[in-house]
C-alpha cells in the first residue's frame, strides 16, 4: 500500500503480518523475498482501481499464484453496478489479463448470492 494510516494497530502488531508501502509492481523483489521460500500465494489486489495498474499488478504477481489458488480482484464494481471509480477499471484490467493467460479462468461461483464488490474478480489459476 502507498499509506497504512487506516490500518487496524491490531494488524499492524500482529507477528505475521508485513507492512510494505509502495508501487506494487516495484515491491515484487520485497514481496518474494517476504514470502520466504514458500511456493504459492493467494493474492489480493485492492490498488488505485485504474485499469493500467490493475492489469499491471494482474502481470507481474500472477506467477506467484499457485494452481487451485485465487488472484482476487476488489471493486470491479466500479462503473459495473456503481457508478463510481475510473473507466475502464479493473472489471475490464481482468477481462483483458484472462483473455492473454490461459492459466487463470473467472470463477463466477465465489460471487456469493450474485452480489459482490468483485464482479469477475475471483480468479483461479488452472494452471
Amino acid at each position: 500500500d502507498t499509506d497504512h494510516q487506516r490500518v487496524a494497530p491490531e494488524v499492524r502488531a500482529h507477528p505475521r503480518v508485513t507492512l510494505l508501502t509502495g508501487d506494487a509492481p516495484e515491491m515484487l523483489p520485497q514481496v518474494r523475498a517476504a514470502l520466504g521460500g514458500y511456493g504459492a500465494a493467494m493474492v489480493i489486489e485492492d490498488s488505485t482501481h485504474t485499469y493500467e495498474d490493475t492489469l499491471g499488478v494482474l502481470e507481474a504477481y500472477a506467477p506467484l499464484v499457485g494452481v487451485g489458488q485465487y488472484f482476487i480482484v476488489e471493486d470491479g464494481i466500479c462503473r459495473h453496478g456503481l457508478d463510481l471509480g475510473p473507466k475502464p477499471g479493473p472489471y475490464e484490467a481482468v477481462e483483458t489479463f484472462v483473455s492473454m493467460n490461459a492459466h487463470f479462468v473467472v470463477d463466477r461461483n465465489r460471487e456469493g448470492y450474485c452480489i459482490t464488490w468483485n464482479p469477475k474478480g475471483y480468479l483461479k489459476k488452472v494452471a
